[in-house]
């Protein structure tokens, strides 16, 4: 996906920004293909009613209000429908970051200054001075979204969100009882195994293995296989805990 160009709406203040995607999909890519021959298989838009191949220009989108029946939407009208200032990311409003569940983040992206611009700068030191996130609105591709916008030590970050209606939470709490001995033994373990964050440290253990395997074909030789551990089955959760614990 390219730089899209955008603006930050913060007030009166527009501040041109380019929106960089951070993530990217990291999986290896398979082709599927025909067994018999091992050619790439195809995929035909196909209307069975027709009984021929559709092309892209014929296609329209349609809600089916009922059973086979279809309200039709062209592109055209769909695109009437769109907020205003649908090219802008509006500011709607600044609040606490540990007030967001990190469950309703979807995806970040880098925002970056179009060219030389002191109110990006600004924006910057103020998210960083009141540490407060901005809540804005803005639309990627065709798709409405409410965001965060964050202050961090490569820019600002921008993180989508899903919509509270998109997000199943269970609205029974948890209920239930905590031995006290058992309680301390489970922090215990969480002290000895506490440590710092470091991202670059946790690999892709399936997606290294997928590469060493496309390498040893090559090379010729045999797929290895992993080993699995065996693990301990420890069926009271005292004694669970304190094997855990004396565990390094």
């Amino acid at each position: 996906m390219p730089n899209i160009h955008s603006n930050i709406s913060f007030g009166l203040v527009n501040i041109p920004i380019l929106m960089n995607p951070i993530i990217r999909n990291n999986d290896t890519s398979f082709n599927q293909l025909h067994k018999e021959c091992m050619h790439r298989i195809s995929y035909v838009k196909y209307c069975e009613h027709c009984q021929k191949e559709v092309k892209d220009k014929d296609i329209i989108k349609g809600y089916e209000y009922e059973s086979n029946k279809y309200l039709t939407f062209p592109k055209e009208e769909l695109d009437k429908l769109k907020p205003e200032n649908e090219k802008e990311i509006e500011i709607v409003s600044f609040v606490n970051l540990s007030d967001i569940d990190p469950i309703y983040f979807e995806k970040s992206y880098l925002l970056e200054f179009d060219r030389a611009s002191k109110a990006y700068n600004l924006f910057c030191e103020a998210l960083k001075k009141t540490k407060k996130v901005a809540l804005a609105k803005t639309v990627i591709g065709s798709k409405f979204y409410y965001c965060i916008l964050r202050f961090s030590n490569i820019g600002i970050i921008m993180t989508t969100l899903f919509f509270d209606e998109e997000v199943k939470i269970p609205e029974k709490p948890l209920d239930y009882k905590i031995n006290d001995k058992e309680l301390d033994l489970a922090m215990q373990i969480i002290k000895a195994r506490s440590a710092k964050f470091t991202p670059e440290k946790y690999q892709d253990e399936y997606q290294n293995n997928i590469k060493d395997a496309i390498n040893d074909k090559l090379s010729g030789k045999s797929i290895k296989t992993s080993k699995k551990k065996q693990k301990e089955q420890v069926d009271d959760l005292l004694k669970a805990l304190e094997k855990s614990l004396k565990r390094k």
